[in-house]
């Protein structure tokens, strides 16, 4: 059985006396509502893609209780927060400080 989700993408519509805004499907977000809250919170748009998804396939309160497994950043080396960064294909990170570092990590 198939499941139809519709997702939206806001594309601004130009009409003679003011500028609306047509919403289109977004196939990649799954849940687009918590997408939307997620990037107005401030989160980047790959870390609400990946959450808002996760939450449509295990459901909200199961991600909530995935979180926190790993140790604080504060006590990792900087070559192993430089191989995150790595992992998550970041770039611009090789000359960053620790601090600088962790917080581009939080802010992935």
């Amino acid at each position: 059985m198939f499941k139809l989700i519709m997702v939206y993408i806001r594309y601004p519509l130009a009409t003679a006396d003011k500028t609306t805004e047509v919403e289109m499907p977004r196939s990649s977000i799954r849940d687009e509502k918590l997408y939307q809250e997620l990037r107005k919170q401030g989160d980047s748009k790959e870390k609400a893609a990946r959450i808002s998804n996760a939450a449509a396939a295990r459901g909200r309160s199961g991600v909530a209780r995935s979180g926190g497994k790993s140790g604080s950043y504060q006590d990792w080396t900087v070559p192993e927060l430089r191989k995150r960064a790595k992992e998550l294909g970041m770039s611009g990170y090789s000359n960053l400080t620790k601090d600088k570092l962790i917080t581009k990590l939080r802010n992935h």
